[in-house]
């Protein structure tokens, strides 16, 4: 959206990424909710038309009434592969083959850990992985660090979107580094979703007026004191974030800058009146 756009209602507003387009810029998980229903309803909340699923936590054969996939609303929601919990790019790939032999999808957030303490990715592997399956026809969406280089590297590797982190995932700090955010979109030719750390809904509207395409969250809602209403007050900050975004911040000033004008005034009249 450029600035000029900035009174485009959110409708008119949509987010393209690969083939594919979304009318929300929010996409949420599905781990940590205290149950399948409060997810569902945490999700209908939330606006988003795309959740995504960890493939190695989930059993992708269990479609009956109680499963995680029997509560997603598969015809209003696109799910979205994730490979949470690889450590290597070789289980990377091999769970997001697994994702689409099972028919979930040939899209993949594709995550490579390398330390399993910060949950920081091994961008080394990440890089490797997404090239693998790239060349495969998957739609690849790399999770990585704010390093504007390697977001660089994967989007030339044929990453669909870049997916740098706010903060460490489940952190809730917020966006760390916001100048490298605002690096990362001002290069990129694809969409930038930043991804992990938001903790309450004015991270993720700084992420949205930093220029960010969309923002992931899974954490901040789902251990919410009130999931639901925490949804709806991600959908609410998305949308307030890229309004602003769009229609663009004053300038910054050290000093006062007084809102009313001073033409016209009585002081100004007074002092016209002694001049004359």
């Amino acid at each position: 959206m450029s600035r000029t756009q900035g009174t485009h209602t959110m409708s008119t507003d949509l987010l393209t990424i690969a083939d594919r387009t979304f009318r929300s810029r929010l996409i949420v998980g599905t781990g940590k909710y205290p149950s399948h229903p409060v997810m569902a309803e945490a999700h209908r909340a939330s606006g988003a038309d795309m959740v995504t699923v960890a493939v190695r936590r989930v059993n992708l054969s269990d479609r009956s009434a109680g499963s995680l996939l029997n509560h997603i609303d598969q015809s209003k929601i696109f799910i979205l592969p994730n490979t949470a919990g690889c450590y290597t790019a070789e289980d990377a790939i091999r769970t997001a083959r697994l994702a689409r032999e099972v028919g979930l999808s040939n899209w993949v957030k594709l995550e490579v850990i390398g330390d399993e303490r910060t949950l920081f990715p091994d961008n080394i592997a990440l890089l490797e992985a997404t090239r693998v399956l790239v060349r495969e026809g998957f739609v690849v969406l790399p999770y990585t660090n704010d390093d504007p280089v390697i977001c660089r590297k994967l989007e030339e590797a044929g990453a669909a979107a870049v997916m740098p982190l706010g903060a460490p995932i489940g952190s809730g700090l917020g966006i760390q580094n916001p100048n490298n955010i605002l690096i990362i979109r001002e290069q990129a030719r694809v969409p930038v979703i930043v991804d992990a750390g938001v903790g309450t809904a004015s991270d993720a509207a700084i992420a949205m007026e930093l220029g960010a395409d969309g923002v992931l969250m899974n954490t901040a809602i789902a251990l919410a004191a009130n999931p639901v209403a925490m949804a709806t007050a991600m959908k609410l900050a998305v949308e307030a974030g890229r309004l602003a975004f769009g229609a663009g911040r004053i300038a910054r000033r050290s000093h006062a800058s007084a809102s009313s004008p001073t033409d016209g005034t009585i002081a100004a009249l007074a002092g016209t009146a002694r001049g004359a």
